[in-house]
């Protein structure tokens, strides 16, 4: 072919490549549409779970919402610029928090070390190339005694030394010239430094702040609370009670240290976070769940989480002894109502752990909890129509164990 002839085909490819594209996604869908529903939980030997727990990596963090799923389906078709992606992505985000600047990461332990990362090498080409094996001292990282965790392992990836601080006094003398941020568990059970402290010691010495809230919605407000209250960067999970895909979160906070943590991510090709990667189905998922969780009616959906404890509850006590009552955890993480059933052992022969066993191994599976005396059933993750299949095998599993 000569090649003026090549040039004037590549004059309408635009056109009839879209049009192809069209028609190619139009075969697809309708191909999909017409086929057999393939069961891969048969296919593969996977057994299906039923949560009545709380939110958990192992069981796959939470069920995406129908929404998420459109927006992953209807993105996965064509090709799109990451980083152009993580720009419009970032920038609607950051316009529903109020934030200077966000960004989708794959979970919060990934936001976690992209923060850490952010605050040693800021925008420096050489040193984002060398971590996490930067020459000279340890870049520090502060931390309550009492806020360690298994996920503070994020940290020390980076080459981060984490150095273990009691009290608002200790850490000002604990922070030096090798400080490079402050990390603030907001799930622990006890705080020896208040928020307001922590804050203040940290910009008084001019040290960024990160407060990492994974599991900390609902209530919906905490989107907002920490970086009202001055923390430069905050994490929260993707996959927990947003709903969204369970290997994205957010990272959101100062404009330079998101700028830097994206130069930490793929898509650039040689970073520490570069195995952390983020698909573009997920970054449209992210952002579907986020806009669906900041609009839904959370009043309604809270009347409807203890309408189901009673409806569970209502079915167990009439079986002899059972008492239930819906218990509102605390907080900060996993803060929803549960339902809690006991029963006089005397009248029926089973454990709450017993029980628990058994739920597990049967068939549904179902996952659920003890604690202390009484079974703890979850009932924000469980599907409509799987409410009464939860209450029926419970029920069922104690009324074997009735002592005549």
């Amino acid at each position: 072919m000569k090649r003026r002839n090549v040039l004037k085909s590549l004059s309408i490819l635009p056109f009839t490549g879209a049009l192809a594209a069209r028609a190619s996604s139009k075969n697809i869908l309708t191909e999909v549409a017409a086929a057999p529903k393939r069961d891969l939980f048969e296919e593969l030997g996977v057994t299906p779970v039923i949560n009545a727990s709380v939110t958990m990596t192992f069981l796959s963090g939470s069920l995406m919402l129908p929404e998420v799923l459109e927006a992953i389906n209807s993105t996965a078709h064509d090709f799109a610029n990451m980083y152009e992606l993580q720009d419009k992505v970032g920038g609607k985000i950051a316009e529903m928090l109020n934030v200077e600047a966000a960004m989708v990461t794959s979970g919060a332990a990934c936001a976690m070390l992209l923060g850490t990362a952010a605050c040693i090498t800021g925008t420096d080409a050489e040193k984002i190339k060398m971590l996490p094996n930067l020459p000279g001292p340890r870049p520090e990282v502060i931390m309550q005694k009492s806020h360690r965790y298994l996920f503070d392992q994020a940290i020390s990836t980076t080459g981060a030394k984490i150095m273990e601080v009691e009290g608002a006094d200790e850490m000002a003398k604990a922070i030096n010239s090798n400080t490079v941020m402050a990390l603030f568990f907001n799930a622990a059970e006890k705080s020896s430094i208040t928020h307001q402290d922590f804050l203040k010691v940290a910009k008084a010495k001019k040290i960024p702040t990160f407060l990492d809230a994974a599991a900390d919605v609902p209530p919906v407000e905490n989107l907002f609370k920490f970086q009202k209250m001055g923390f430069d960067l905050v994490t929260f999970s993707g996959g927990k009670m947003m709903r969204g895909p369970q290997s994205a979160g957010l990272l959101f906070g100062r404009k330079d240290l998101i700028t830097a943590a994206r130069l930490n991510h793929s898509p650039h090709e040689a970073p520490i976070g570069r195995p952390m990667k983020v698909n573009k189905e997920e970054m449209f998922g992210m952002y579907a769940a986020l806009k669906s969780y900041l609009e839904r009616d959370h009043k309604k959906e809270w009347a409807d989480w203890l309408q189901r404890t009673k409806t569970i509850g209502a079915k167990l006590e009439t079986l002899p002894s059972v008492k239930t009552k819906t218990v509102v955890d605390p907080g900060p993480a996993n803060a929803f109502p549960s339902l809690f059933a006991s029963w006089d052992k005397a009248k029926i022969g089973t454990s709450p752990r017993e029980v628990v066993k058994a739920l597990k191994d049967g068939t549904p599976s179902i996952v659920a909890n003890d604690k202390g005396d009484s079974l703890v059933i979850g009932v924000v993750l469980l599907r409509p129509d799987q409410i009464d299949v939860v209450a029926g095998r419970v029920k069922e599993i104690l009324q074997k164990a009735v002592i005549a």
